[in-house]
């Protein structure tokens, strides 16, 4: 059976991706494993009695964290298959590791760190950029369903990938797919990279619009039960994305965009959709 992986570390904003996990491990048939992370010393033999104590105390609530997110996922779906560990190491590390075979990892945005100090919203970003598999970040939202998915086109590698886990998503919940194009007049970005200063912003529309033709064609015939939106709008991605998902049940965005630096795995329009996105937002790279 395929599986979901969720991190916890006990705080409100970690439960609730533990509930945001276990309605989609139902949805796709899969079991739901919880993680969390604390520093490693924990696990070593202590030569003195008093950090035996402490090292006691602090593992003891750290299988406290596991325990309430396992009776909180089986609460949300009873009789889905629920495991969970406490392990040592770096968060980020760790959690990537979890994924490799994993349908996707699940965090939430931020979370106290507990006794540990570790904070599991200080690795989202980490997670988001680096984890084989989509990352989904589950931010503070009203618990309503919309019936939408919104995905970012951008004609990408990692792009390609968010179009095709839209696709599923929207096939498996039965929503409507929103394919969101935004594009701003050219601009240089470089030395060799030069380009007019004025163009006709009908025949850039109409360049657009056939980019975002031509990137869902091939999962349009894939998914020919999903009902599909597809709109190009003029504006920075950043803004337009945040604001549709305001009225959708989950974002999805690749890694990083068209126009992207090198070796930056984590783009500029990600990493604003996991701050300002008024929905969860999944991140799916173009190894995912």
């Amino acid at each position: 059976m395929s599986k979901i992986v969720v991190g916890v570390d006990g705080s409100e904003a970690s439960l609730r991706a533990v509930d945001w996990a276990a309605a989609e491990a139902v949805r796709r048939e899969a079991s739901l494993h919880l993680v969390y992370v604390v520093t490693p010393w924990l696990f070593d033999v202590p030569d003195d009695r008093r950090a035996a104590q402490v090292r006691k105390q602090m593992l003891d609530d750290g299988r406290r964290v596991v325990d309430v997110g396992a009776a909180r996922a089986r609460e949300a779906a009873p009789g889905l298959e629920v495991t969970g560990e406490q392990t040592g190491g770096q968060p980020a590390e760790v959690l990537i590791d979890r994924a490799r075979d994993a349908l996707m990892l699940v965090t939430g945005p931020r979370g106290t760190g507990g006794l540990t100090g570790l904070v599991l919203g200080s690795v989202a970003n980490q997670v988001a950029a680096h984890a084989p598999c989509p990352v989904v970040v589950v931010r503070p939202s009203e618990p309503s369903e919309r019936g939408e998915i919104v995905v970012g086109v951008d004609g990408s590698q990692a792009g390609a990938g968010a179009i095709g886990f839209a696709f599923e998503e929207a096939s498996v919940r039965g929503a409507r797919l929103r394919a969101l194009l935004a594009w701003t007049h050219p601009v240089s970005t470089g030395p060799g990279d030069m380009v007019p200063l004025v163009h006709d912003l009908g025949i850039l529309a109409a360049d657009e619009q056939r980019l975002l033709s031509e990137a869902l064609a091939g999962r349009r015939a894939e998914y020919p039960d999903v009902e599909v939106v597809a709109e190009t709008v003029r504006g920075r991605a950043a803004r337009v994305l945040a604001e549709a998902s305001g009225h959708a049940d989950l974002l999805v965005v690749g890694s990083r965009g068209r126009g992207g630096f090198a070796g930056l795995l984590l783009g500029s329009v990600g990493h604003a959709m996991l701050m300002r996105a008024r929905c969860p937002v999944a991140v799916v790279s173009g190894r995912s």
